[in-house]
């Protein structure tokens, strides 16, 4: 083979011997010193290159273009754009988080293939990314002429939502974007920009800007389905908010080929009669529960309860395909047409669901409390349960009020009476501690064959709710104290106290009603108790809950413990819904590891990375929450499309400087009222107030009034409504005039709210 020669950064070609073609770094060098050389044939010409090998550079060329070394642009060739010191990159959502890489967020695709960079994650970083993150990053690129990039993270960035999506309507003219984000516009499809679409598909579109005047069209460049024949609207949000909704062919697999749990390592609880007491549509059952009075002379009045859940830990093991995609969803999301598990449903509806009469292997808890509620012990165990029954919320109470059916009535004085006992108890120190008590109905949407709206109803508020409730919360309060106990990193629960400002505005509100306001900084839970007990008596429940309820911080995941406040709690970790809740199966591997309860419990590199498994889970809470609230808001707005000019009762659940939020009593339905149609006045914002003020008239519109509305317009694909309100605002003093002035009457064309 001939000797391959050197080259140097002059114009004098290197010429090479038959047989013999450049490096990939020889040519990037050459690429980079010489403009000229910007074509294969000068390439060749360049290194001297002829006859067969020829061949051999023009496949290495192309290599070169996919592995992102060579852009192409037509038929010039170029080196692709070197990243800056500091880039925003994504990462991708099944990247491995032990092995984190990402790509640039912008990429000009004429530059090739999108360069890849390897992100590196020191043990004290400040900043831990994790799959699916957007990041900002500082880089590094390594030595030589191909880009080899490295990079640490500086910052989490909120990710943009995917907004490239919306239904496709035929018209005359050819179709039409119709957008699923309520601020977009509609575009235009050209006939060849359409693809396979038809009318009604949920698609993902290319937005290019055409023509002298720059007019955005869409081009259809995937057909994700059509949200009606599939008789699921949750589909938009699915996509819209990119949650993961197909298990990978590897999980499935992996959860079919799962056996079931034998009695090896475990304690043979099956004697002990627990129930199950859940929805009535319920397809998975992760806890189950027991009480039965405390025989100990010592502990006169108290009782035993004992919790059984779901052992996930043993089906899903650490580092496998199942954990990587539950980590992924992070959660459960619950639709009303589908639910998006973050288990398939071999784990989720079988094997860890705690089937009545069968055997299922368990993480259970045994609790002994005084006759006040007050926990005196608790103990971890790992069993094998058998339910005695599966029983509703409502037939539970019905038993309980009297009305016990074929089911309950044999359970009633054995086994329901002792749990209502000990619920008893435990009320009485939920009492003493003081919970953050809102009143927050839920409403729930029944749908009909056709996956559109039936019913809307507010389910009753049952002791039987709240009985499992408090012996769940009571099992997270152990989990948390025993891994604080043995010295092993959690994650944690957290809900934080009020910021100050928030305090301060809630005072504020609360001065512009006349009610008392909080005489600390330091406000407790049962301080905002209070403040709703006497908003409550003296009518004015409905502003003052909205308000504190704004007031509030969310909770997230950490590993760093600073309580739960409106549970009133010093320490508090998730631990009783493995098979929905991702932060669940973490706290059930480090008990697992703590206790020495078996082989499976938390890893090493688990621990290392729980304030990163943390950050990512309580992203998929909120991104799952928003998905939820947005498939309600479409809906409703589908439902509501046909009352066009209908008169509504509601509520003003928010005030902006641009107009009213009004919440629909009878179906919850949000809708905007914007400040220019609310007549000729000028209606300025009070924040303090909370509040549009007539600047004229001194008509005020603030938050919690109750008013009426006529519906006028509905979009239901962006779950939106526009209202224009009919009730008169109460008169206050106009700002900085004398006494108020009638009311103008509305006008749509009224001048708009000073901002």
């Amino acid at each position: 083979m001939a000797k391959r020669p050197t080259t140097t950064k002059s114009k004098t070609p290197a010429r090479y011997g038959p047989g013999v073609i450049p490096t990939r770094e020889e040519i990037m060098e050459a690429v980079s010193e010489f403009p000229e050389i910007n074509s294969k044939r000068e390439i060749a010409r360049h290194f001297g290159i002829k006859g067969d090998d020829r061949v051999a550079l023009k496949v290495l060329l192309k290599d070169m273009e996919a592995e992102g070394l060579l852009a192409r642009s037509r038929k010039a060739i170029r080196v692709t754009s070197e990243l800056p010191a500091v880039t925003v990159l994504d990462i991708p959502a099944d990247a491995d988080p032990d092995d984190l890489y990402a790509f640039p967020a912008k990429w000009n695709e004429d530059e090739g293939e999108k360069p890849v960079v390897r992100i590196h994650v020191p043990k004290s970083a400040r900043v831990v990314p994790a799959p699916g993150d957007r990041i900002l990053a500082r880089i590094e690129r390594g030595e030589g002429a191909v880009p080899v990039y490295t990079g640490r993270a500086m910052k989490v960035l909120d990710k943009p939502r995917k907004a490239d999506i919306g239904i496709v309507r035929i018209d005359e003219g050819g179709a039409r974007l119709v957008p699923v984000e309520r601020k977009a516009r509609e575009m235009r499809i050209e006939g060849d920009d359409l693809g396979k679409a038809r009318d009604g598909d949920l698609v993902e579109v290319e937005v290019t800007v055409r023509g002298r005047m720059m007019i955005p069209r869409a081009k259809v460049i995937n057909v994700i389905g059509n949200p009606h024949s599939e008789g699921a609207v949750s589909l938009i949000a699915l996509h819209a908010l990119e949650i993961p909704y197909r298990f990978p062919a590897s999980v499935e697999k992996e959860a079919l080929a799962a056996k079931e749990a034998g009695m090896k390592g475990r304690e043979d609880w099956r004697e002990i009669p627990f129930v199950t007491i859940d929805p009535a549509d319920a397809k998975d059952h992760d806890d189950a529960v027991h009480a039965e009075p405390d025989t100990d002379p010592n502990n006169p009045g108290g009782f035993i309860i004992h919790v059984g859940i779901a052992d996930v830990s043993h089906y899903v093991r650490a580092g496998s395909d199942m954990d990587r995609e539950a980590f992924l969803r992070g959660n459960s999301v619950y639709f009303p047409d589908r639910v998006v598990p973050m288990l398939p449903e071999r784990i989720s509806n079988n094997l860890c669901s705690l089937r009545e009469g069968e055997n299922r292997a368990s993480m259970a808890l045994r609790i002994v409390i005084d006759a006040n509620g007050n926990k005196k012990r608790h103990s971890f165990h790992r069993v094998m349960l058998r339910s005695a029954a599966k029983l509703s919320y409502s037939q539970a109470q019905a038993a309980i009020d009297g009305r016990p059916d074929d089911v309950t009535g044999p359970l009633l004085d054995p086994i329901l009476k002792p749990l209502w006992a000990a619920y008893a108890a435990l009320s009485k120190a939920r009492d003493k501690r003081g919970p953050l008590a809102l009143d927050l109905p839920e409403r729930r949407i029944k749908l009909d064959e056709n996956g559109m709206v039936a019913d809307i109803y507010v389910p009753e508020r049952l002791e039987a709710h709240r009985l499992i409730e408090e012996m769940m919360i009571l099992s997270n309060v152990c989990a948390a104290e025993t891994l604080e106990k043995h010295n092993l990193s959690l994650l944690y629960r957290v809900h934080d106290a009020p910021s100050e400002e928030k305090v301060i505005a809630l005072g504020e509100f609360l001065k512009s009603l006349e009610l008392p306001t909080p005489r600390s900084k330091a406000i407790r839970p049962s301080d905002f108790n209070q403040i709703l007990y006497r908003a409550e008596k003296a009518g004015k429940s409905e502003q003052v809950n909205e308000m504190v309820l704004r007031s509030q911080a969310q909770a997230e995941y950490a590993p760093g413990n600073y309580g739960h406040y409106g549970l009133s709690l010093d320490r508090y970790a998730h631990f009783t819904s493995p098979i929905r809740r991702y932060a669940d199966l973490i706290v059930h591997r480090a008990l697992i590891r703590a206790l020495d309860l078996g082989d499976d419990g938390l890893t090493e590199a688990e621990e290392a990375r729980l304030d990163q498994i943390g950050q990512h889970i309580s992203a998929t809470e909120r991104r799952a929450m928003a998905a939820e609230r947005e498939t309600a808001d479409r809906l409703l707005a589908h439902f509501l499309a046909g009352k066009i000019g209908a008169r509504f009762k509601g509520k003003i659940a928010g005030v902006t400087t641009a107009g009213l939020f009004v919440r629909l009593d009878e179906t919850g339905a949000d809708g905007f009222v914007p400040a220019s149609s609310l007549g000729t006045d000028y209606f300025r914002y009070f924040e303090d107030q909370q509040a549009l003020i007539g600047e004229r008239t001194g008509e005020r519109f603030r938050i919690g009034d109750r008013v009426e509305v006529r519906l006028l317009e509905a979009a239901p694909m962006a779950g939106a409504l526009r209202f224009e309100i009919l009730s008169e605002g109460e008169r206050v003093r106009p700002p900085g005039r004398g006494r108020p002035q009638r009311r103008a009457k509305p006008n749509p064309r009224g001048r708009r709210a000073r901002r």
